[in-house]
């Protein structure tokens, strides 16, 4: 089990991102397998942000075609949405109480460990080298 982050969705989709091969190939592998892997919805979101954006992609997507994406994404036999259960303030309070300060931009990423944390998942896919601050996360560089 494992979650996969936005920055690999978005090497991914975009042909023009460094890694593109190697995340579009991880991603087309986890979509055809049954394994258990997981996204979270502020995942989701995002990257429909970055996908639409004409600040990030050279050539935005349409709205229909990055939720085509995210579409063939949900649809992927073994990829469940993290949800907050009702242990969700417990487990953040936990989380934010042991770690470094967190602030800013890190209280999406933090979000997404508590999540994990609540879930019991501690392998996460991503870029994204903020991550590293919880130490109970193993994180994977796709393209280490």
């Amino acid at each position: 089990m494992f979650v996969v982050d936005t920055n690999v969705l978005v090497y991914a989709a975009n042909s023009a991102a460094p890694g593109h091969v190697r995340c579009r190939e991880l991603l087309l592998s986890w979509r055809r397998d049954s394994l258990p892997w997981h996204v979270t919805w502020g995942i989701i979101y995002e990257f429909l942000r970055i996908a639409t954006h004409p600040r990030v992609f050279e050539r935005p997507w349409a709205m229909d075609q990055a939720w085509k994406f995210v579409d063939g994404i949900i649809r992927s036999p073994g990829l469940s949405v993290l949800q907050e259960t009702e242990r969700h303030g417990e487990i953040a309070r936990e989380v934010l109480g042991r770690s470094p300060p967190v602030s800013g931009n890190l209280v999406f990423d933090a979000h997404t460990a508590i999540l994990m944390r609540e879930h019991g998942i501690t392998r996460i896919f991503t870029r994204d080298t903020a991550f590293h601050v919880f130490p109970f996360l193993a994180i994977i560089d796709p393209l280490a």
